[in-house]
Parts: C-alpha cells; sequence; structure tokens
C-alpha cells in the first residue's frame, strides 16, 4: 500500500514538473527568447518532449514555424546528444493533435536546412502520416516546395534503397499522390521533376478515379485557350520572350547528402542561357531565322514603350510582369501535357484504372504506385459496391477460401481526359490526345455525350471549329446523339445556367446565342434540321423555351438603351436645329450673304451644323423603332442590332459634329483678345461630351464585333491571375 502511493506522488510530482516546464517554454517561445528556451532543453530532458501548446506542438514545432533555423539544429543536437537512441526517435517524433512531427513543417515551411537537421538526426519520420495519411514529402509537394521535395526525395533513397519507401511515401489518404498535389497547386515546375522521378505515378488514380491528367484537364486557365486576353495585353503575350524547354537535369544519389550543395537543388530545373534542351530532345538554340537581326532590340522597345503607357495609366510594370506569369505557365501546362500523355496507358487496358489489372494478379505491391493506405478505402459516387481481391496496406486481411479479400466499391464509369478537356474548351489537350490516341475521339461520359455534344453544349466555340476541321472524323462523331437523344444542334438550343458569351447585354447575349444555333445549324447535315429528340421536341422548341427569360431581358435591356440614347439624340436634334438657323456675323446689306461666309470657322461651322442635325435625327429614328420593335427571337439575329449599330454610329457623328459647330461659332467672339486660351478651354468644354462618348464606345465596338464575326467568341471566368 506505501509503494503504492509513493509511485502514485511520483507520478503526480513529474506530471506536475511537467505542466511547469510547458508553461514555461510557452512563454518563452511566444516571448522569442529562444536562447533560454535552448539552454531550458539543456537542463530538463523533460522540455525535449513537452507539448506546449493545445494543439500538441512541442518547442521544436513552434521554432519551426518561426523560422529559426539555428535553434532547431541547436534543439535537434541537445535531443540527439542527451537522448538515448529510442527516446530519441521519440522525441523528434512527437506529433501534435493533427499528427503533424517538426518534420511535417519543415516541409510544409520550404525549409531545407531545417528539414535536413531533423531528418538527418532520424530518418525514420520521413514515413510517418498525419490524420490526412501525408508524409512529409507529400507535404512539400502539396505546398509546391521544389527544394524541400528533391532533398526528402533523394534523402529518403539514400537512406532506404528499397523501392517499399520509394513510392510509399507518395499518397495520401483519399489516393491522391504527390503528382495530384503539384498539379492541383500548379506547381508545374515541381510536377514536371515528379513526373521523371516518379513515371509510375502518371497513370495513378485517386479514390475519385482520377489521373493526374484528369485534373489538368480541369483546370483550363491553366491554358491559352482557356483565358482571354485584352488586346494590348496579347500585343505582350505575342512578343513576351517563350518559356525555355525544361531541361532533365536532375541530381544523382550521390550529389544529394548531409552536405549537399544547396544551390544545385536550387537550381534544378532552370535553363542555362540560351542552349536549352526540352524532354527527351537534343540542345537546340531558340530560332529567329524568321525574323530580322535586330528582333529582339524592336521586342525590348515595344516592351519599353508599353511599360512606360502602362505607367502613365497606372498599371506599371506589374502588367507585363503578370502577362509574362501567365504566359509561362501556359507553356509549362503545355509541357506537362506532353510529359503525361507521353506516359499514358488510359486505352491500353479494358478498366478505367481504378482497380489497375496488375495489382490484383500481383501480390508483391511495394513499388506500384496503386497501393492504397490505412483509411484510405475507395469510395465512388454511385455507391456501387463489388468485391475485389485487392489488398490494401494496413487494413486487417480477410480470408475466403484462402484468398484475400477486400470490400471496396467501385465506380462504374469516369469521364476520361478528353472529355473533361472538351468540355472546359482545353484545345491543346483535345488536339493532343487526338494525335496521340485516336481512338479517344469516341470516348462518352455518363450521358453518351462525345467531345463534339460536350463542345456544343458548353459553347466551346474554337474547339468545335477546330473539330470541323478534322474532315477524317466528322462523319462519325457528329452524327451521335445522347442517352435523351439529343443531337448537337439541340445542344446548341440550349441555354445553361451561365453567361456564356464574352460579351455585354442581354440583347447582344441573345444575338450570339441565335449565332451560336446557326452556325452549328450550318455545320450539320440537312436531317439534322427537323429531328426530334426523345421527349419529342425539336431543336427549335428547346431554343424557344430555354431562351424565353433572356429574351424578355433582352428586350427590356433594348428599351432601356434606346430610351437614353433617343434622349440624348433629341437634345441634339434641338441644339442642331437652332443653330443651323443661327448665323455667326452679320449680313451683307447690298447680297444679303454671311459677312463670314469666306473664313474657314464658318465653313466648319455650317457644314457641322447641318451634320448634327443629319445624324441626331437619324439616331432618333433608329431608336425610336427599336423601342416600337416586337422583340421576336428572329429580330434579335440581324434587325435589332443592325439598327442598334445605326443609331450608335449616328449618335456619335452628331454629338462629334455638334462640338465642332459649337468651338467653330464660339471661336469668332474669342478671335480677337483671348484667342491664346481658345483652344484649352474648347478642350475643357468638350472633356463631359467625351467622356459620355467614351463610356459608350466599348459597347458600339462589342456590337459591331458582334455583328460581322462569323463564329462568336465565349468568354471565361477567370482572366490574369
Amino acid at each position: 500500500m506505501g509503494d503504492a502511493l509513493m509511485v502514485e506522488r511520483e507520478d503526480g510530482g513529474a506530471s506536475e514538473h511537467t505542466q511547469k516546464t510547458s508553461k514555461h517554454l510557452f512563454k518563452l517561445c511566444m516571448k522569442g527568447e529562444w536562447e533560454e528556451v535552448v539552454r531550458t532543453f539543456e537542463k530538463d530532458k523533460k522540455a525535449h518532449t513537452a507539448k506546449i501548446t493545445k494543439t500538441g506542438d512541442t518547442a521544436l514545432h513552434v521554432a519551426v514555424t518561426d523560422d529559426q533555423y539555428d535553434i532547431v539544429e541547436k534543439l535537434v543536437k541537445l535531443i540527439c546528444s542527451e537522448t538515448e537512441e529510442g527516446k530519441r526517435k521519440e522525441a523528434l517524433g512527437i506529433q501534435n493533435k493533427r499528427k503533424n512531427t517538426a518534420l511535417h513543417f519543415a516541409a510544409s515551411m520550404g525549409s531545407v536546412e531545417m528539414c535536413e537537421y531533423i531528418a538527418s538526426a532520424e530518418a525514420s519520420l520521413l514515413s510517418m502520416r498525419n490524420v490526412d495519411g501525408e508524409t512529409p514529402l507529400f507535404l512539400a509537394a502539396l505546398h509546391g516546395r521544389k527544394e524541400v521535395f528533391l532533398f526528402l526525395h533523394y534523402f529518403s533513397n539514400n537512406n532506404h534503397p528499397e523501392p517499399l519507401d520509394y513510392y510509399s511515401n507518395c499518397r495520401r489518404t483519399d489516393g491522391d499522390t504527390i503528382l495530384h498535389a503539384a498539379i492541383a497547386g500548379d506547381y508545374f515546375e515541381l510536377a514536371f521533376q515528379i513526373i521523371h522521378l516518379y513515371g509510375d505515378l502518371v497513370n495513378s488514380v485517386n479514390h475519385s478515379g482520377l489521373t493526374p491528367l484528369h485534373l489538368l484537364a480541369n483546370k483550363p486557365s491553366v491554358f491559352r485557350s482557356g483565358g482571354h486576353l485584352g488586346r494590348f495585353e496579347r500585343i505582350v503575350y505575342n512578343v513576351t520572350e517563350p518559356l525555355r524547354q525544361f531541361h532533365k537535369k536532375l541530381l544523382h544519389n550521390d550529389q544529394i547528402g548531409p552536405k549537399r550543395d544547396l544551390e544545385a537543388l536550387k537550381n534544378i530545373g532552370t535553363d542555362d542561357g540560351a542552349e536549352t534542351k526540352s524532354a527527351g530532345s537534343e540542345s537546340t538554340t531558340l530560332p529567329h531565322s524568321l525574323f530580322p537581326l535586330n528582333y529582339e532590340s524592336c521586342v525590348d522597345l515595344f516592351k519599353f514603350v508599353f511599360m512606360m503607357l502602362s505607367v502613365i495609366f497606372g498599371t506599371g510594370s506589374a502588367n507585363i510582369n503578370k502577362i509574362r506569369r501567365k504566359k509561362e505557365k501556359h507553356e509549362w501546362s503545355v509541357q506537362i501535357m506532353d510529359e503525361l500523355l507521353k506516359r499514358a496507358s488510359m486505352y491500353e487496358y479494358d478498366d478505367d484504372g481504378s482497380i489497375p489489372v496488375n495489382i490484383l494478379q500481383n501480390k508483391d505491391q511495394r513499388t506500384h504506385p496503386y497501393t492504397f493506405y490505412k483509411g484510405g478505402n475507395v469510395t465512388w459516387a454511385d455507391n456501387t459496391e463489388v468485391e475485389q481481391h485487392l489488398t490494401i496496406k494496413g487494413e486487417p486481411k480477410q480470408q475466403n477460401n484462402g484468398e484475400e479479400k477486400v470490400k471496396v466499391k467501385e465506380k462504374k464509369t469516369c469521364e476520361t481526359p478528353i472529355l473533361i478537356a472538351a468540355k472546359n474548351g482545353v484545345t491543346e489537350m483535345v488536339e493532343k490526345i487526338m494525335e496521340s490516341f485516336p481512338v479517344a475521339v469516341h470516348d462518352m461520359d455518363a450521358n453518351k455525350k462525345n467531345i463534339v455534344l460536350l463542345a456544343v453544349e458548353n459553347r466551346q466555340t474554337y474547339l468545335y471549329d477546330l473539330l470541323l476541321k478534322k474532315k477524317s472524323m466528322k462523319e462519325s462523331i457528329f452524327d451521335k446523339v445522347d442517352n435523351e437523344g439529343n443531337s448537337a444542334l439541340h445542344l446548341a438550343a440550349k441555354l445553361g445556367e451561365y453567361k456564356p458569351w464574352l460579351i455585354p447585354g442581354e440583347a447582344l447575349q441573345m444575338h450570339w446565342e441565335i449565332k451560336w444555333y446557326l452556325f452549328v445549324k450550318e455545320s450539320m447535315r440537312p436531317h439534322f434540321f427537323s429531328r426530334y429528340n426523345d421527349k419529342n421536341k425539336t431543336p427549335r422548341d428547346i431554343f424557344s423555351e430555354t431562351h424565353r427569360d433572356l429574351l424578355k431581358s433582352g428586350g427590356e435591356w433594348l428599351k432601356k438603351t434606346s430610351e437614353s440614347c433617343s434622349l440624348v439624340a433629341a437634345l441634339i436634334a434641338t441644339v442642331a436645329f437652332s443653330t443651323s438657323t443661327t448665323v455667326p456675323g452679320d449680313f451683307k446689306d447690298d447680297t444679303g450673304s454671311p459677312t463670314l461666309e469666306n473664313r474657314p470657322e464658318f465653313k466648319a461651322f455650317a457644314i457641322a451644323s447641318l451634320i448634327a442635325l443629319c445624324c441626331s435625327v437619324t439616331s432618333l429614328v433608329m431608336f425610336l423603332s427599336i423601342l416600337t420593335s416586337r422583340y421576336q427571337e428572329r429580330d434579335f439575329g440581324k434587325n435589332l442590332p443592325r439598327k442598334l449599330i445605326v443609331g450608335l454610329t449616328s449618335l456619335f457623328m452628331s454629338i462629334t459634329s455638334m462640338m465642332v459647330c459649337f468651338c467653330a461659332g464660339h471661336f469668332f467672339i474669342l478671335k480677337d483678345k483671348l484667342k491664346s486660351v481658345a483652344f484649352p478651354v474648347y478642350a475643357v468644354t468638350c472633356l463631359p461630351v467625351t467622356l459620355f462618348a467614351l463610356a459608350q464606345f466599348p459597347l458600339y465596338i462589342d456590337l459591331i464585333w458582334a455583328t460581322f464575326k462569323k463564329v462568336p467568341q465565349r468568354g471565361y471566368k477567370t482572366s490574369l491571375h
């Protein structure tokens, strides 16, 4: 009894001592008194394992997150020098509530130095997982820490040469691999390294059945075809130097060690001057044979001028840098896509890759990228459960007639990358997949929609136009219908929940919807014009039903626009009529002709007043005819847009003529005494009217563009970012 009480008192005393140490360390860490933390570690071994925050972090965790490189080195050395081997692993491998070790934090922070200090002291930490099943290597890829990733990869490979550890740290619980994580985060330079270091991950799938190529197809904004550039942005984009092709410049295992060259890690994947080497190709020099010798000088001069103009208008060089980064991302995405497709095997076997055949047949899964981990059961969207002879690493094994079984849920169908790319309008990927795997053009999703139907439904105009030019496959893929009997024309007639067109105003949206419908109709064979779907509806029926709200809002938009413009036109007509009947100066008594008729200012006044009157009346008539229109569907095709063009053109001309008329007439008053200040005064006077014209001018340009452009241009949810 006495011994039991003694043990209880000792445990209680130890617990109280640990709590005091934790509180003391917490205060020191919060105040940033790190040298005192080191001295506490030297005096008290309990400090090595003391958790000091509510989330279960130790002082080493906090030092890592605070970027205290020197302190982390000292703390790790103290733990290693004053702790037995077993307790050293325990101290360095302490996990917080999310089961993150200090090495997890160091990998997320991107510190190669701190990762080296910790991993060199205890290499087993490389395989430890947090609650999401993420290893330090995975977190480095997830946060785009290229240098840390490469260090952890080579360090792990040197210390664990067995293939089991080479791939085992690459996947987390939900099935995502390091390649999934890098592509999802737009870390394409790191993704390129991963593809060459872990080639088998190219065909790996997560628990949603998605490969890295699926993720890339779901990111249209990283491709040139998936982003919109303004007119000036497009000029800068075209003259910006292209990204040099990526080197297959990977360090060997013997180049990575405790005393490795950090600069070598940081320079992996960078180019070395003009000599470049693309993936799998010889060194080449950037070709400029089509351009003059001073091409680069001209480009540099243009970029300098554009930058100066950008500074004047408030955007500065940041806009140019943003465009350059955008172009680099576009070129990186194409390179990653090419590398993924070189190694893709999606069309080499029957199933969709979610449960690979070679895993089912091969009991040795240590090196295979499809290995699932504890807690990582496959969950499919359709909740269809089937039994597969698949061993999940770390899961209890169920014996059935001598065979190991695990029940998983398998997805029946999964959209292939070409279908996702077609839906998102990634023309680069669709074209590349068709070139690499011609059989892919026959892929269909769960609704039996192929790339043509998806392109039409999602208003991917450039992709559809590209497919039209593929005459060899036109007969085989353009005549297909989906599971509801909808042809491409039915889907072109159907309006989605969003406004896809890159143009303002509901009326112009309706105009481009009609133009898109007619464009698809002209590209289809005649027997599709009146074909019924399974609901006994023609494309025209679907168009009328789905565009009813847009038709109504388009009519209201036209009414408001016409009312505003007609009011301005009426005011200008009134002023122009009054001005045209008032002649500056006197009349000659003998002939009755104006005394100033031979002056150029008088001639400008007379002509401008007449033009202002005629144009304002024409504009007024056009807008009144729009207001009295029936606003039927066919009216939005040609009739209403053309009337709007004529009305706006006349309005702009009348505004300009009225200002010329005013300045010319008023010049006679100021010509003698205030002639030097006349023109600045006129410029200031014209400013409000000019601002009004500039505010309406973009609408006018869009209207002209929409009317005369054959294929509408869809809008994009994202621009430069």
